[in-house]
């Protein structure tokens, strides 16, 4: 696995390299944005750890700019920025995680693995059918896993690795109200934590581009529940 670290920090992102090195990962390092975008548009990464305060170009700037140009790349950002309002913005430039500084190693390495293998899941060549390449088409959204490809009649739909494993559950429940905590646990692999509305932002991120422009809703909130995704 191949990782692209970004942190203006030289000190921190050595350690970083050289600790995942141990960990059988591959990784490069960039200490501005500039930099950072020339090495994402010439090489090819599995997941990007992304510090936002960068000399020049901003984090949240440099994360926009990835997602065009790969929009299925795992990006875990690492800040000193611990207000909530912080992360809801990162979250809603493209990020699929956040990390607070000061954090422990064994602590990003374990959301490391839970991207990479949110990456892997929704990569995998089994839909949630149990057939291979295509899962059963919900009115007319289809998910393609085998080329990790979503369409919606003849939309062809980017998903990021997160909101492809959000999707992927909520078609498996589809026609059932599906709750925040059960998402947070599920798809995210943590607790629910009732500050956060991270559930809720990945929720209209995932609306806008299933629902956009669509005269027949797939996805609904349920008052004081969480969300059922489905036809009414």
């Amino acid at each position: 696995m191949r990782l692209l670290i970004i942190d203006d920090d030289q000190a921190l992102s050595r350690f970083l390299r050289r600790e995942l090195k141990i960990q059988q990962y591959t990784a490069d390092n960039a200490y501005d944005g500039e930099a950072a975008l020339d090495l994402l548009r010439r090489e090819s990464y599995d997941l990007m750890i992304l510090d936002l305060n960068l000399p020049g170009m901003d984090g949240l700037d440099l994360l926009q700019q990835t997602r065009a140009i790969d929009p299925n790349l795992p990006v875990l950002v690492l800040t000193a920025r611990s207000r909530k309002e912080d992360l809801v913005q990162a979250l809603e430039r493209g990020a699929d995680d956040c990390l607070v500084k000061p954090f422990s190693f064994q602590e990003l390495q374990a959301r490391i693995r839970s991207l990479l293998r949110r990456k892997s899941v929704a990569a995998g060549p089994v839909g949630v059918s149990g057939v291979s390449g295509v899962v059963p088409k919900l009115s007319n959204l289809v998910i393609h896993t085998d080329e990790r490809r979503v369409t919606r009649g003849d939309r062809k739909i980017d998903l990021t690795p997160r909101e492809f494993a959000l999707l992927e559950h909520l078609m498996k429940n589809a026609g059932k109200p599906v709750s925040r905590m059960t998402l947070m646990r599920e798809v995210w692999n943590a607790p629910f934590d009732p500050s956060t509305n991270v559930v809720d932002v990945y929720m209209k991120y995932l609306r806008d581009k299933i629902d956009r422009d669509e005269e027949r809703k797939l996805i609904r909130t349920v008052r004081g529940v969480g969300y059922v995704f489905g036809e009414e």
